[in-house]
């Protein structure tokens, strides 16, 4: 038997039928799903030392559990000194077992361990059923040794689902597990 994700399994069991009796969906297929979850990092500093791209290549690559790639800079801005072609951040996507692992991580131990944390905000949505969420440090997930960073950096978090408005989508990442504030 192949080995299923918690949330995968938690998806299929319970969050169908969850978001089936609340929208009244007459078939399953139409039940809102999480395609991909990208994480991306800016790393600004980097025009000066090409080493931070290294660092924050490592550091996403452990919190993800995939390797990331870095992006580059699609124009010279001369105020910058930025050429184009420079690595300027780092980014990887996540889709399928990776995508639901990364989810139940940051749920259950990363963004507990938050100072003063009372939930993400909900206003983060797209309009087209996609949520964005920023982390301020990149401190707060497990994999990552606070004794050997360089500096503390924040990355975005962008869950992007196949949900058509964004109560929808509210509504499956809330079954999901992701702890919304209450207003």
């Amino acid at each position: 038997m192949a080995y299923i994700p918690r949330l995968k399994q938690e998806y299929k069991d319970k969050v169908v039928t969850a978001l089936t009796e609340e929208f009244g969906y007459k078939n399953v297929m139409q039940v809102p799903k999480l395609k991909k979850i990208v994480i991306s990092k800016g790393v600004g500093a980097a025009v000066a030392d090409k080493k931070l791209i290294d660092h924050a290549i490592d550091e996403l690559t452990m919190i993800s559990g995939q390797k990331a790639v870095s992006t580059l800079s699609k124009k010279d801005v001369a105020s910058f000194k930025l050429r184009k072609g420079m690595p300027i951040g780092v980014r990887v996507t996540l889709r399928g077992e990776h995508m639901y692992e990364f989810l139940d991580r940051l749920v259950t131990s990363a963004l507990p361990r938050v100072r003063d944390f009372g939930g993400i905000k909900a206003t983060g949505f797209d309009g087209r059923g996609n949520y964005n969420l920023g982390v301020v440090e990149q401190i707060i997930f497990p994999e990552i040794n606070i004794d050997k960073i360089n500096k503390i950096s924040g990355m975005d978090i962008t869950f992007v689902t196949s949900a058509d408005t964004d109560k929808e989508a509210k509504s499956l990442l809330t079954e999901l597990g992701l702890p919304f504030q209450k207003n």
